[in-house]
């Protein structure tokens, strides 16, 4: 299971609530309900981010975007007011919140003031300011895909396909790691998704790692690896029957799906969550998590 970082946590004083938000009663507040109790008080915020990416068959990244999402699980009493800073703000651009956050306190000093509903919720989306991402996006995966047709050797016989598709995980990223570690960055639930061409007819595949299945129907295969780490070199290779003789136009890109714990796209980070409103130290936690979101890959 992937662990929380703690963080440290202000407590105590009168809450504001009632000056800069909703007027700090309930009735004023629908996303949150009356007479909260837990036992513990604890809160987690997880900070995803996805790129999407598109990728050429030798893994030359054409073009990339990255965005992200802030989901809270909170489980406080009361009527807790929060306060959330970032170590550096200037990261995020073009965010929308949730109907809790101030957005005027946010837009004044890039602070997110709130209080909380109760359970889980999405806090915050955004993007991640271009100038972050000048530096350009080095993949965590590495795939690359071949497609080969020939003419079968008798005659009248119908053309022939050859696939192979390698697979590793990079060394070496632009990933942030959020926690130091001597060990070797695992990627969690990798999987490679592959449609084939609508002119094939069969496929039979086999792999070296994972399993993959075939669905005839919708000429779609999925090869589900799970964990990746850069030791391994995996390996899926078949071949197709096609229609006809006829060579396909193309061959469309493969999607790939994959997250790493305790890193980030973007470096953002929390620089500090008080409470105040309430006087119990509620236990906290964070952590980041970075992922693929449409991230494919184009066939030679």
């Amino acid at each position: 299971m992937m662990q929380y970082q703690l963080l440290s946590v202000v407590t105590g004083g009168v809450s504001d609530t009632n000056t800069r938000a909703p007027s700090g009663t309930l009735p004023n507040i629908p996303w949150r309900r009356a007479g909260v109790r837990h036992n513990p008080n604890e809160i987690y915020l997880d900070i995803i981010e996805e790129v999407d990416a598109v990728l050429d068959a030798v893994g030359n990244v054409i073009s990339f975007d990255v965005a992200g999402c802030i989901q809270i699980q909170s489980k406080l009493s009361g009527i807790p007011d929060l306060l959330l800073t970032f170590k550096d703000p200037t990261i995020i651009d073009d965010c929308s919140f949730h109907p809790c956050v101030r957005y005027a306190r946010y837009e004044a000093d890039s602070i997110i003031s709130f209080v909380p509903p109760d359970g889980n919720f999405n806090l915050m989306r955004y993007r991640v300011r271009p100038s972050v991402l000048k530096m350009g996006f080095t993949p965590p995966i590495i795939c690359t895909p071949s497609f080969r047709y020939e003419t079968g050797s008798t005659a009248g016989s119908t053309m022939i396909g050859v696939i192979d598709i390698k697979l590793s995980a990079r060394s070496i990223s632009t990933l942030f790691n959020m926690e130091s570690r001597k060990s070797s960055v695992t990627i969690e639930e990798v999987s490679v998704t592959i449609p084939f061409p609508k002119i094939v007819k069969t496929a039979n595949l086999k792999v070296n790692f994972g399993q993959v299945l075939y669905d005839e129907a919708s000429k779609i295969a999925k090869w589900t690896v799970g964990n990746l780490d850069d030791k391994m070199r995996l390996q899926l290779t078949g071949e197709m029957k096609l229609e006809s003789a006829r060579r396909p136009d193309e061959n469309p890109p493969l999607g790939i799906t994959w997250k790493i714990p305790s890193a980030s796209l973007s470096g953002l980070s929390v620089g500090g969550l008080s409470i105040t409103g309430e006087y119990y130290k509620p236990y906290k936690g964070v952590r980041n998590i970075a992922k693929s979101g449409r991230f494919q890959i184009r066939c030679s």
